[in-house]
């Protein structure tokens, strides 16, 4: 006796496309000096957080990073976190 091979087939749900935080609040500047919104773009660990997990587009996700890095060097942010 073979057991059946039929498999259950998982539900497809597609995906939300992300809009990007900063063209969707022009208002709003990335600025190495705001702590806030750096941590926002940032892991626990410090480590910097990748544009598919961000949502943002690619002019602003640079951005982001060039700010985290010189928040970095102006020691405000920190490069790691124990």
């Amino acid at each position: 006796m073979a057991k059946s091979s039929k498999v259950k087939p998982k539900s497809f749900r597609p995906k939300r496309k992300r809009v990007c935080f900063f063209c969707a609040h022009p208002e709003s500047t990335i600025e190495y000096k705001d702590i806030g919104l750096m941590k926002k773009f940032m892991t626990d660990r410090a480590k910097i957080t990748p544009k598919r997990r961000t949502g943002c587009c690619p002019l602003h996700q640079r951005e982001i990073a060039r700010a985290i890095k010189r928040a970095r060097v102006a020691g405000i942010v920190p490069y790691y976190v124990d």
